[in-house]
Formats: structure tokens, C-alpha cells, sequence
């Protein structure tokens, strides 16, 4: 599956569906319904979507997928309410919250593995600021979007706490660790 043109997606309308999702998710529990007939065409081609939340500038939630499977609509509003209800990290998002709590819509790239032969490997093939990373062990998984580089720009660190986030410890290295690449393009609330 490919993600739609980048390029070509309306902003606005993401950030309109992820605000509706997270509005209607406190009322019903459920991401809002989508319907398609009213829509831009690139929101129902496959796509994958972080949605975040801030408030006072400070993470308030995120959730999101690194694959393809869902119409760009349906994940963003399933990402949103998610990231409003659902992340472990943060309470729901309560009615009194909705005013202050700002968006920000993540569209992801393909995920592209990055062949490596060490840890220093890696650190070398990074674009800080522009790479999104997973890292993969086994069953263990965890994600940074691109954005995390604005608070660990130095690429060991970055990496480090990835590990530390996918419950590996930060020196930790292996063969069998893989890991995967993605940029994105976000769309945000102003605030």
C-alpha cells in the first residue's frame, strides 16, 4: 500500500476530522463515523497517521499507526480519539480540556528498513529532524516521530531513549534488532 501524495492533502479538513473524533469520542466513546461522500478523494486512499495532543505546549497524548491499513480519514480519526482516550500515559481528555487542547495531525511515510551493521551504523544513517525510528526486537516495538528530534536532537540520545521506551536497556544492541524509517508531514492546530 502507498501513502496518497503528501502533497496534495488538505490540511485543514485532517485537523477538522481529528478535532470531530476527539469531540464526538467524548459523547459516544467511539471515533467519529466517516463519511466519505463529502470528502476529499486522498482521505480515503490508505494511510498512516500519529495523532498528538498538546496542551500549553505540553504532550497531553499520542497515538497513531505505522502502517498503511485504513482509508487516511478513518485512521486519523481513530488516532485521535485514541490519543484523547486511550494513550496509558495521560487521563481522558475531559470536556473542560477540549478548549485548550491543541492538535496536530502526523500523515507517515512508508516505513523503509535500514540495514545495519552497528549501533554506530545507525546513529550515521540518521537524518535528526527529518527521520521518524522504530525499533523492533522480537515482539517489542516502539516508535519517536520526527518531531522528538526537537527535544533529543543529539542522535545518540534520541536512540537511547527509544530503547529505553521499547523496554530495551539504552546500551543494549543485538543482530536481531531492526529497525525501520518514516518521515512525515504534519498539519497543526494554531494556537
Amino acid at each position: 500500500m502507498h501513502s496518497p501524495d503528501r502533497q496534495d492533502l488538505p490540511g485543514t479538513e485532517l485537523l477538522q476530522l481529528a478535532r470531530g473524533s476527539v469531540e464526538y469520542g467524548l459523547i459516544h466513546e467511539r471515533p467519529l463515523p466517516i463519511q466519505f461522500d463529502d470528502l476529499h478523494p486522498a482521505l480515503s486512499e490508505p494511510a498512516a497517521t500519529f495523532t498528538t495532543l498538546r496542551s500549553d505546549g505540553k504532550l497531553r497524548g499520542c497515538c497513531g499507526s505505522l502502517e498503511a491499513t485504513r482509508p487516511l480519514a478513518k485512521d486519523v480519526s481513530r488516532s485521535a480519539f485514541q490519543a484523547a482516550y486511550r494513550d496509558t500515559r495521560f487521563k481522558p481528555v475531559g470536556e473542560a480540556e477540549l478548549e485548550d487542547i491543541r492538535l496536530e495531525v502526523s500523515v507517515l511515510s512508508s516505513l523503509e528498513s535500514i540495514p545495519v551493521t552497528d549501533q554506530a551504523d545507525l546513529l550515521e544513517q540518521l537524518t535528526p529532524g527529518t527521520d521518524g525510528l522504530v525499533i523492533v526486537e522480537g515482539l517489542r516495538r516502539a516508535t519517536f516521530l520526527p518531531k522528538v528530534w526537537e527535544s533529543l536532537p543529539e542522535p545518540g540520545q534520541f536512540l537511547a531513549q527509544l530503547k529505553a521506551k521499547c523496554g530495551l536497556p539504552e546500551d543494549y544492541w543485538s543482530e536481531q534488532l531492526e529497525f525501520l524509517r518514516y518521515q512525515t508531514t504534519t498539519y497543526a492546530e494554531s494556537s
